[in-house]
């Protein structure tokens, strides 16, 4: 399913965070991997002389080659078939554009970049590419301490799919079965009634056993798909803010990865994603599987 596996990267360890579960992901489907820089152009200057843009971008050519050499010489160390390319660009859409012309089945991103200014860089651009991206995204979150990040991804023994029950919930479910298939993973449904949205002190009791029984349907319909793939299901309903919620249930399973749905594509809006969906993503301590 995924053959063709992009990892965006700044060279920094943010970035660097991602590789080691692309590389888990690359060997287990055999994906072809390709590495790529973007140094970004979107503040230059006007009316730069060609020579002075050249002097002003090589310093970020170089690091472009350097970061994406180390990721091609992991991936061929691997026995996988690696590419690497730098470009110029807008982060975002450089990356968006070169997943469609490569047929990209998954990118895979950090979620910290460097410290200060391009920290909040990458952060900004990984969350525009998990926002409006055709694809699936694995985003990895860099520890908030600042130490090394990881050098190696998976197994995924245990899967967190959250879902409201909606079109885009069902889409990450069925991805992330595909993952949870490849690796004979337990698979942890859950479903989150907003106490933000709803409030459930006032309500009838009517209308809170018909939010309880939407999400006891939501959670058993993941359940019977993972089950119908022979996997070990089980279905969690709860109350709450959604993010606090599902991220104190990832801390008491201890799960390998978390996936779920986008909601919008609305930039201009500055809510890139779903609430939801982003808060975890920031906060996660697994890796999360965005799906559109």
């Amino acid at each position: 399913m995924f053959t063709t596996i992009l990892v965006p990267t700044d060279g920094s360890a943010g970035a660097d965070a991602s590789i080691g579960h692309a590389l888990e992901l690359g060997q287990t489907y055999e994906a072809t991997m390709h590495a790529l820089y973007v140094v970004d152009t979107s503040a230059e200057p006007t009316e730069l002389a060609a020579d002075e843009r050249d002097e002003l971008y090589a310093p970020s050519e170089r690091a472009g080659r350097e970061a994406t050499i180390r990721i091609t010489d992991q991936a061929e160390a691997h026995d996988l078939q690696a590419a690497r390319e730098v470009r110029e660009g807008v982060p975002h859409r450089t990356i968006l554009e070169y997943a469609d012309e490569q047929a990209v089945d998954m990118i895979v991103m950090g979620t910290h970049g460097r410290t200060g200014a391009d920290r909040a860089r990458l952060g900004s651009t990984t969350e525009r590419v998990l926002a409006l991206a055709d694809v699936p995204v694995l985003s990895v979150r860099l520890p908030d301490d600042g130490g090394d990040a990881p050098a190696a991804g998976g197994p995924y023994d245990r899967i967190v799919i959250p879902t409201d029950g909606s079109d885009a919930a069902e889409r990450a479910a069925e991805n992330a079965l595909e993952i949870a298939d490849k690796y004979d993973a337990d698979v942890h449904a859950v479903y989150v009634v907003d106490t933000t949205t709803y409030d459930l002190e006032d309500s009838p009791r009517s209308i809170i056993g018909l939010l309880k029984e939407g999400g006891q349907n939501a959670t058993e319909a993941v359940a019977e798909m993972a089950r119908d793939r022979d996997l070990d299901a089980t279905t969690e309903v709860r109350r709450g803010v959604p993010a606090e919620e599902l991220l104190e249930y990832v801390s008491s399973v201890d799960v390998d990865l978390i996936a779920m749905g986008t909601r919008g594509r609305a930039v201009g809006s500055g809510r890139l994603l779903g609430s939801t969906t982003a808060r975890v993503v920031r906060r996660s301590p697994v890796p999360v599987l965005t799906v559109d």
